[in-house]
């Protein structure tokens, strides 16, 4: 899925303001270089003047930080490394730790959005990549996860 629709998602979801996407982005390394134009951009249509593409390292300190905001920094642990890359399956994670979902909850998310989805196939989406039953997360199943997860929390 495209970098920009994940973080407009989230942003909807939460109905973050810029400024605070930029916050969140900040609480996983103070130091990266983001700003409210830069996220603005990234939050245009693709054909919109001035769009911009985000950037995995972007999207990977928001969900980074995104973690960090809902549930907290836990001083006792020491700083994860932030991803390079960032795949569907990374985007799912994330999410399934910042909002603290097990399994049961990940079902109803995906059976709220209409796309149930099996144990062992969801088992398969939090495997490492060499494993044998690894699978990679589709586009369409990130949206539906997401559809499901703004159902979730707007309703809450």
């Amino acid at each position: 899925m495209i970098n920009n629709d994940v973080l407009r998602s989230i942003r909807y979801m939460l109905d973050l303001s810029e400024g605070k996407v930029v916050q969140i982005a900040h609480l996983a390394d103070p130091g990266f270089a983001l700003d409210i134009d830069e996220v603005r951009a990234f939050l245009l249509k693709e054909d919109d003047p001035g769009y911009l593409a985000c950037r995995d390292a972007v999207l990977a300190h928001f969900l980074d930080g995104l973690v960090v905001h809902l549930r907290g920094r836990d001083e006792r642990l020491p700083a994860r490394p932030v991803e390079k890359r960032i795949s569907n399956n990374v985007v799912l994670k994330k999410l399934r730790v910042a909002f603290e979902l097990k399994d049961v909850d990940m079902h109803q998310v995906f059976a709220g959005a209409g796309f149930p989805v099996s144990k062992p196939e969801l088992s398969a989406l939090f495997r490492q990549p060499g494993h044998k039953n690894f699978r990679p997360c589709g586009d369409q199943l990130l949206r539906n996860f997401l559809k499901g997860l703004t159902e979730r929390v707007r309703r809450a």
